[in-house]
């Protein structure tokens, strides 16, 4: 699978649930949350300064699903990205 133009493929990293006074969040709790994190699979031609393997956090809004070889993932555009670790 090869991402295209200013397009990147990702895979979501499943977050641990935030604790709040010893009681845990659950994801319907956790809503104040706006940036999810997540692991680059592959990225465009056109796309500088990440790399496949990186980790990064996008908005959560951003982008769509789409099922490869047994495996969801998602495509997001590089405007979608706001950190690279």
């Amino acid at each position: 699978m090869k991402a295209v133009n200013y397009f990147i493929i990702i895979r979501k990293i499943k977050e641990v649930p935030r604790m709040v006074g010893g009681l845990e969040l659950t994801e319907a709790q956790n809503k104040d949350v706006r940036y999810l994190k997540a692991e680059v699979i592959a990225v465009g031609d056109k796309v500088e300064g990440i790399a496949v393997g990186n980790t990064i956090h996008y908005d959560k809004h951003a982008g769509h699903g789409i099922e490869w070889n047994d495996g969801l993932y998602h495509v997001i555009n590089l405007g979608d990205v706001v950190i690279v670790e």
